[in-house]
């Protein structure tokens, strides 16, 4: 598919995702009405206002931003609380326009590379899908800091604070990103008629494999070993001494962790085993995503496998997610939203080591198919050779 056709259904999947997380956020004022509780419960209306507010443009307080910190009164107060409203407004502005501009070059990716035909409009779907989540984390990244400034303590504690305001917002970006992912590969199924015949790959069995199980390995490296109790602390505890970024902790911990296990001690068996087979979940997804990507990219270059070894691995976590939260033995004492609050979490840390299991596994594929094929060609000239 050229750039041309795959570059409308991604610019209408970036609007949609766009205004559909600005019209979640609009919608976190009518959760604050009086007759709200006579609809849903009170607790209900507080855990889709939690999910709602990182994308309203209403300040979380009532009262100006700030206002109590610029130290005066009477209009010194209300000047400096301005200046905080006006930083607030102007990072959801920048995490509306970074949700856009997340999006649109790596679906153009995903969309031409893997068009959605042929039997490829599901895969098309779920990556797709899991970019928007990846964007949507992006986006509040990098609008984070106008946002922690408004709240007048930038200066304290400042990246466990951007730890926090990262893991926010996630809830409502799994629905925003699939409603928009249908439209995009709806719209991209249309464009795509008429684009001519594709090319098809033939990659060897044993390759795709090889490929798979190096890029599934790279993923397992934050699964296994730095998700693990032990490590995933000392991790959480790193503390360099002085100077503004001298709490990491958290945020690497955001970066590196894809969940946390623990050793069977203090639990029952049953439930660490019903546990760990969750959490490989995520890694059987990965490899079989990975096993599958050679055959179904129209070219499998480092940028695609790349691009689509991260989606696989955010997808893995929202299965497994989504297992757990189902069979979590305490789902009866939450409430239907509180169940599921946990889904979405990981995606920093899955775009970390998506990108290098992709990478790694483009590279590997390359050279086992080479070797693949200088193998062939040394048995054709035996065969041939011999009388």
């Amino acid at each position: 598919m050229t750039y041309r056709r795959a570059a409308i259904p991604a610019l209408a999947g970036g609007l949609l995702l766009t205004a559909l997380l600005w019209w979640a956020g609009a919608s976190a004022q009518a959760l604050r009405l009086p007759g709200t509780g006579g609809v849903i419960s009170s607790r209900v209306a507080a855990e889709l206002e939690r999910w709602l507010i990182p994308w309203s443009y209403d300040p979380p307080s009532a009262l100006p931003l700030g206002a109590e910190l610029s130290g005066g009164s009477g209009d010194a107060a209300g000047s400096g609380g301005s200046h905080y409203l006006t930083l607030y407004s102007t990072g959801m502005q920048i995490r509306f326009a970074a949700v856009f501009a997340f999006f649109v070059p790596v679906a153009l990716l995903l969309i031409r590379r893997l068009p959605p035909v042929h039997g490829r409009m599901p895969a098309t779907l779920l990556a797709v899908w899991a970019w928007g989540l990846v964007a949507g984390t992006l986006a509040v990244t990098v609008s984070a800091p106008w946002l922690i400034a408004a709240d007048g303590r930038g200066s304290y504690r400042f990246l466990p604070q951007l730890a926090g305001v990262i893991a926010s917002g996630r809830q409502a970006l799994v629905a925003t990103a699939l409603v928009a992912a249908v439209v995009t590969v709806l719209v991209a199924r249309v464009t795509a008629k008429g684009a001519g015949p594709l090319p098809q790959n033939i990659v060897p069995a044993r390759a795709a494999r090889l490929a798979a199980t190096v890029g599934t390995a790279v993923v397992a490296l934050s699964l296994v070993v730095l998700s693990y109790q032990p490590v995933a602390a000392e991790i959480q505890l790193l503390s360099p001494d002085g100077g503004l970024f001298a709490e990491p902790g958290d945020l690497l911990r955001q970066w590196l962790l894809l969940g946390v296990w623990v050793s069977p001690a203090g639990v029952p068996l049953a439930d660490w085993l019903l546990h760990m087979a969750v959490t490989m979940l995520l890694l059987v997804v990965v490899w079989w995503a990975l096993r599958r990507l050679p055959a179904l990219l129209t070219r499998a270059t480092v940028p695609a496998m790349a691009a689509c070894a991260v989606c696989a691995t955010v997808l893995g976590l929202l299965v497994s997610q989504l297992v757990r939260a189902s069979t979590d033995s305490l789902a009866s004492l939450y409430g239907p939203l509180q169940r599921f609050a946990g889904v979405g979490e990981g995606v920093p840390a899955a775009l970390t080591f998506g990108l290098v299991a992709g990478a790694a596994a483009a590279v590997t594929l390359r050279v086992a198919v080479r070797h693949a094929e200088t193998a062939e060609v040394t048995v054709e000239e035996e065969s041939a050779a011999r009388p």
